[in-house]
């Protein structure tokens, strides 16, 4: 039975960088649900990785930091095999910030550093769509990657907060842009903490993955599989209601803070 209604469905997944990655898990659920998948990766280097993982998916490159790259990507697209075969779907599961520097103090975060992550982690989603609007199905489903909270001021976090933030407000003003001329809503997958490739080069995040795990009721964090799965509801027809939203995957962290054990260890 295809309850998700994605057999032979169309789906666009940028950001597979590895096996652990969102993304990758997404991709993987699609095919297993009969769907249809095209890739897109930064550069020949990481396709080269990815490939082996989709032998059988077109990969494409694009750096979403270049306009012209965009464009490219969408000329390659529409020159494709299956190029009059609209997408039903699109998943943006890109970030990036440069802690070269270290983790500083918010009031010292470096101009260039955080307008780069502001340009590929939120500004990119505005501008894959609006130059790939054209190759969205009228009743798309978009799909970012947010994170559980933008409100919590975790210092090994740095800057990435408030960047997720702008993205999260974005799927509002997508959502409204998009309705003069669709149906294609915004929403976004909002994970806890996750053990993926790109968290282990954050300061101090294993300390707070830790930390995460026994905030958690159930004593254990958030799996990849389950943003991804969440992800992947939301990309489907099913989810055709939910537009403009922030869905929390977080396992019911943010109502444990004050667990008594956690309080007792704390204080005592």
């Amino acid at each position: 039975m295809d309850f998700l209604q994605l057999q032979n469905k169309r789906f666009l997944i940028f950001g597979v960088a590895n096996k652990k990655s969102i993304a990758c898990q997404v991709a993987v659920m699609l095919l297993g649900e009969g769907a249809f998948v095209d890739l897109v990766v930064r550069d020949a280097a990481v396709a080269e990785k990815v490939q082996p993982l989709f032998p059988q998916q077109t990969i494409y490159t694009c750096n979403v930091e270049n306009d012209a790259e965009i464009v490219k990507l969408r000329t390659g697209i529409e020159q494709s095999e299956y190029a009059a075969e609209r997408y039903d779907g699109l998943l943006h599961s890109i970030a990036f910030a440069d802690y070269a520097e270290g983790i500083k103090p918010f009031h010292e975060t470096p101009k260039k550093a955080f307008l780069q992550a502001f340009d590929i982690s939120c500004f990119s989603l505005l501008s894959i769509c609006r130059e790939l609007s054209g190759l969205l199905n009228k009743n798309a489903s978009i799909v970012t990657v947010s994170i559980s909270t933008t409100r919590m001021a975790s210092e090994n976090y740095g800057f990435m907060a408030p960047i997720k933030a702008a993205l999260d407000s974005s799927l509002a003003f997508l959502t409204k842009s998009f309705s003069k001329f669709s149906e294609i809503r915004f929403n976004a997958v909002a994970p806890g903490l996750l053990k993926t490739s790109a968290s282990a080069g954050i300061p101090g995040y294993a300390d707070s993955y830790l930390f995460a795990e026994q905030v958690i009721p159930r004593k254990r964090a958030i799996q990849t599989e389950e943003a991804a799965a969440t992800a992947v509801f939301l990309l489907s027809p099913r989810s055709s209601g939910i537009a403009a939203q922030k869905i929390i995957v977080d396992a019911g962290m943010e109502i444990n803070y004050f667990d008594k054990n956690i309080i007792n260890g704390a204080v005592h």
